[in-house]
């Protein structure tokens, strides 16, 4: 096993450690040296080397020392302190520091090493994926420097923690990490302090609570973020230069963006003024031309508007507009319960300007490996998925209640229908594109998405896969849904369930949605026929399904809602040869009952 060689510090940064030539093993490498870090060059705690050393001394071969450099005295200071024992109370080892609850954060006690590392983990998994708040380089200068506020880093701790292999998280499930620099945060929190401070933090505090499932809490801090970003007048507020300019152009945007989410999973009115109040100028800027500008840059710089080669965030808020015209559509839709003409051209609009957004880009940002793997390399490769997911999603939002609305009633003209089925036809080739994006960055380095936003998305793309299972008239299609069920399932259960607790309600939200398909048995009710695909009409419960983000669905059936008419039939369809068969095996990879095991409801 080879022997590792970078110091900590440079470990932590997953950069290579360069010494100045000619030096002695104890003399700083460079980047230490020019920050003026503790240059700790010795294996990492934890690591087979530290394991060896230990059982040599326990043995009683102390003197027996490892090749290689001279290493510096560990630091001892610990992670955690206890309030009874004071700052000055030191813990045995940081694993048990780790699983102690009876302690808290103190946030100058970490090392630098960890927060270096800890601070990657955020940018690698959480900005630009959640929101859009900081320029890296600086941050990660300032982190180094100690000029970032503890509470600021606490609440990035909270978020990144579960994303450490850093020793000190050994003990402790991912998804469990973050509470106690939550609560810390949390503890030092002023709303009072009104400056992009406190909106920064709120900003994180409600990432965290969404990642955790707690919806009322998440909208507090939101809400907290937008009115304050409102109070400030942030897009106009004084700044000492560009750069700084262009982070409240950028915390603006991703609180626009948040508000559009966060008031329709609680229902409440949206609180940023709407997009076609804000100057065309006050957009943010391309993504390289920001990661490469300094804190010295004059205010009169151009800012690389001139040539868009990653318009990353711009894209985004283009996409977020669309998505508040279909989440307005869609309520419409249901309480007004649009047919007909008045809902064709409805769509119609819409997936106009869905084609548009789609042929506007420039095409360096066209959904292909090569510029995945582009962006990839230059650290964007997650913030360019999470653009085309949300354009796979927001399609599919927009076309669902075509999969459940192309059999003909008697009412509908033939064309009509020609157009539904063209609707339903989109929906499954957007799902199946969000699918295999999502492959692919698992396959691409740097651009394995891991927010739990993937999570709902994959679950809305798993129930087009569903459809597909029960009414496919061939087996290619019902082989291909059932692999990309196979695959969802193992994401989300494997690689997004041990990080995120939000992740458990969308698993709970899939199976309600099962249930609603293959709950039912009897006689048809209001018309519906065997096989009917009526699980698939948009109505209140359905809404709710595709945009909400609550966990509570499966305690909500759909048959309490006044709107829904009763899927009896859909149970015929099952049979033991056919495709609800296969639906069942696949349903079982993610805890789903089977039929049999559940009582069926009484009928309305």
């Amino acid at each position: 096993m080879r022997k590792p060689s970078a110091c900590g510090v440079c470990r932590a940064r997953r950069r290579r450690c360069i010494w100045p030539a000619g030096s002695i093993s104890s003399t700083p490498c460079e980047y230490c040296a020019l920050y003026g870090l503790q240059c700790v060059q010795k294996p990492p705690d934890g690591g087979w080397y530290h394991r060896r050393q230990l059982r040599l001394q326990v043995s009683g071969t102390a003197d027996a020392q490892l090749p290689g450099r001279t290493s510096q005295p560990r630091d001892e200071t610990p992670l955690l302190r206890s309030p009874s024992e004071g700052a000055a109370s030191a813990l045995e080892t940081p694993q048990a520091a780790v699983v102690d609850h009876n302690v808290i954060v103190d946030v100058n006690s970490v090392p630098m090493a960890l927060r270096l590392d800890l601070v990657g983990c955020y940018f690698d998994y959480i900005h630009d994926q959640f929101h859009s708040l900081f320029h890296r380089p600086t941050f990660e200068e300032d982190v180094a420097k100690n000029r970032i506020p503890a509470i600021l880093l606490l609440a990035v701790f909270a978020l990144s923690a579960r994303f450490s292999n850093h020793d000190h998280f050994a003990d402790v499930a991912p998804r469990d990490r973050g509470e106690r620099f939550r609560v810390a945060c949390e503890a030092q929190l002023r709303v009072r302090h009104v400056s992009i401070l406190t909106v920064q933090v709120c900003v994180l505090l409600g990432a965290y609570s969404a990642g955790h499932g707690e919806i009322e809490a998440e909208n507090v801090y939101y809400t907290l973020a937008g009115r304050m970003a409102c109070t400030m007048n942030l897009l106009d507020r004084p700044v000492s230069s560009l750069l700084e300019r262009e982070m409240n152009i950028r915390a603006w945007w991703s609180l626009c963006m948040i508000d559009v989410w966060s008031s329709t999973a609680v229902k409440l009115p949206r609180i940023m003024p709407p997009a076609a109040h804000i100057p065309a100028a006050v957009h943010p800027m391309d993504e390289l031309p920001f990661l490469e500008m300094g804190t010295n840059d004059p205010m009169s710089a151009s800012g690389g508007s001139a040539l868009l080669e990653s318009p990353l965030l711009a894209e985004m808020i283009k996409l977020n507009r669309v998505l508040a015209n279909i989440i307005d559509f869609n309520k419409t839709c249901v309480a007004a319960r649009l047919a007909g003409p008045a809902l064709d051209s409805g769509v119609q609009k819409l997936s106009l300007e869905l084609e548009h957004w789609l042929v506007s880009l420039p095409p360096s940002m066209s959904d292909t490996p090569e510029n995945l793997a582009w962006f990839a390399a230059r650290g964007l490769g997650r913030m360019f998925a999470a653009v085309y997911l949300g354009y796979y999603y927001f399609s599919q939002l927009l076309y669902f209640q075509f999969l459940g609305g192309t059999v003909d009633d008697g009412n509908s003209s033939k064309g009509r229908l020609s157009v539904h089925v063209v609707y339903a036809e989109r929906c499954k080739t957007h799902a199946a594109r969000l699918c295999d994006l999502i492959y692919r960055c698992a396959d691409t380095p740097g651009a394995d998405v891991r927010y739990p936003m993937v999570a709902h998305v994959l679950v809305i793309a798993s129930t087009v896969q569903i459809h597909t299972l029960l009414f496919a008239a061939s087996e290619q299609p019902i082989r291909e849904a059932r692999a990309r069920l196979e695959r969802n399932f193992q994401i989300i259960l494997l690689d997004l369930k041990p990080f995120w607790p939000a992740v458990d309600g969308a698993m709970s939200r899939l199976r309600a949605f099962h249930q609603t398909c293959l709950g039912r048995s009897g006689d048809g009710v209001g018309g519906s026929s065997p096989g009917s695909s009526s699980a698939f009409v948009l109505d209140q419960w359905l809404l709710r399904f595709l945009v909400e983000f609550s966990d509570h669905m499966e305690d909500e059936p759909r048959e309490m809602d006044p709107n829904y008419e009763a899927l009896w039939s859909l149970s015929k369809a099952v049979r033991k040869d056919g495709p609800g068969a296969v639906l069942c095996q696949v349903a079982e990879a993610s805890g789903m009952p089977r039929q049999e095991e559940r009582t069926k409801p009484d009928k309305i």
